[in-house]
């Protein structure tokens, strides 16, 4: 979980390959509506997320043998009906800084849904996970190779206590 450009999929992908398991890509289940808007450099409301974060829960449900979700997760709400669909999930927060994230998501332009106009307002929406239970929190900028190390240290540790 993260904003924008902090390498959820890339990630995600790794994690999913290196532990066997499907990987879930959250903005392949964005409305074309909410994807219309991104692509206009329109933010999304708590509205619009509402419904994807419902199908992301259910794709996670459908999983019992585990899975890899990449999504954004920026407000505590939306972590939390994503755990209500899956008791004991965990959460990597790739954290990043506003200029680090610009400077990816201008680089990845026209590739991607999301315009680097938008940044300012997922960080303007992040509340930071870091103090809940089950969250591992990474700096997005470390290699790769590194995070994978990390996050799978971690899933092999004791599950939190929820």
């Amino acid at each position: 979980m993260g904003v924008s450009g902090c390498g959820k999929s890339s990630l995600g992908a790794e994690l999913a390959r290196e532990l066997a398991l499907p990987l879930i890509e959250g903005d392949d289940f964005h409305s074309p509506e909410s994807v219309s808007k991104m692509r206009a450099g329109i933010a999304l409301t708590d509205a619009d997320r509402a419904g994807w974060l419902a199908t992301l829960g259910r794709e996670l449900a459908s999983h019992p043998e585990g899975a890899v979700l990449t999504c954004s997760a920026l407000k505590r709400d939306y972590r939390d009906r994503l755990r209500a669909a899956v008791p004991g999930l965990r959460f990597v927060f790739l954290a990043l800084t506003r200029e680090e994230s610009e400077r990816r998501v201008a680089s990845r332009a026209g590739a991607h849904m999301f315009p680097a106009s938008l940044v300012a307002n997922q960080f303007a929406t992040l509340e930071s996970p870091v103090g809940e239970s089950g969250v591992l929190e990474v700096d997005a900028t470390a290699l790769r190779a590194e995070l994978v190390a990390q996050t799978r240290a971690w899933l092999a540790g004791p599950a939190p206590l929820s």
